[in-house]
């Protein structure tokens, strides 16, 4: 008799002392992970900065988040009793990122906590990308990431309190997973870049780590499911050996916080897989 498989429990439950006082910005923060990331952060004691794109993307089947959506974020934050500044910025203009998050760290007098999280994808066999679309991943998701980092890392050097900055890479970002080969590249140049930086970093005590997810359930790549059902040998690279299909967005952010906080003071570097298992097959 084949035992029933139990529920998986839910994220921890948030410690409001872990980044008291502190400050956290997030990119992507409108919907999906970069919205639980800063409800996470706000719940542990932190003010946001949220910025979001809060438009479509040509090369994307998908809708982009809104300016309604990250006035939702906000409502949420503050809801929790915490501050929140929002910008609407696409993460390709590195002029416009660094003056929302000037602006900002002016406003809240200090950056502790940067979450790298805006991104996008879609999804085709690698020889059939076209070539707007190879370019429009690699600029969100690389690039992007770039910006954000390279808008935040003066402003935290100059505070002289140390730090976070965590990038959300992903399973692609360790494995070469088909249909993304696009995804893959830009992700595997975030690991890099957030390798590169944790060297760089150290002595300032910012520490700088990647989180990996697998299938999360946002709306990023709708389209690629129905693929994977009829194609079992490409469904077979997206299995992870938990039960669950997918993680939720807020399994991914408690990792997040957890490896923001001081309770990782030791963990740089890294590349923290959150994957269902994904990465031990």
């Amino acid at each position: 008799m084949t035992s029933p498989i139990p529920e998986a429990p839910v994220p921890g439950v948030p410690n409001a002392q872990r980044f008291q006082g502190k400050v956290a910005f997030v990119t992507g923060a409108a919907r999906g992970l970069g919205r639980a990331e800063a409800v996470r952060f706000a719940a542990e004691g932190a003010d946001i900065i949220a910025l979001d794109l809060c438009e479509d993307l040509p090369t994307t089947e998908y809708p982009g988040a809104t300016v309604e959506d990250l006035a939702e974020t906000a409502r949420l934050v503050e809801e929790l009793g915490r501050r929140i500044l929002t910008h609407k910025a696409d993460i390709r203009d590195y002029p416009a990122v660094r003056a929302a998050l000037e602006e900002s760290v002016r406003e809240l007098g200090r950056l502790d906590v940067v979450a790298a999280n805006a991104g996008m994808t879609t999804f085709a066999r690698a020889w059939e990308i076209e070539p707007e679309h190879w370019k429009a991943t690699l600029d969100v998701n690389l690039t992007g990431a770039f910006h954000t980092m390279k808008a935040a890392v003066p402003l935290m050097i100059e505070r002289a309190t140390g730090g976070a900055i965590v990038f959300t890479s992903s399973v692609a970002g360790l494995r070469g997973l088909p249909l993304l080969a696009d995804y893959v590249a830009a992700k595997h140049g975030v690991t890099g870049l957030a390798k590169s930086l944790a060297n760089e970093l150290g002595p300032y005590r910012i520490r700088v780590n990647s989180v990996h997810p697998h299938g999360i359930n946002t709306k990023l790549v709708p389209g690629l499911r129905p693929i994977l059902k009829k194609d079992p040998a490409l469904a077979a690279f997206y299995e992870g050996i938990l039960p669950d299909a997918v993680s939720q967005a807020e399994d991914i952010a408690a990792a997040v916080a957890w490896i923001a906080s001081d309770e990782a003071r030791h963990v740089s570097g890294i590349q923290l897989p959150v994957d269902l298992g994904r990465t031990n097959r």
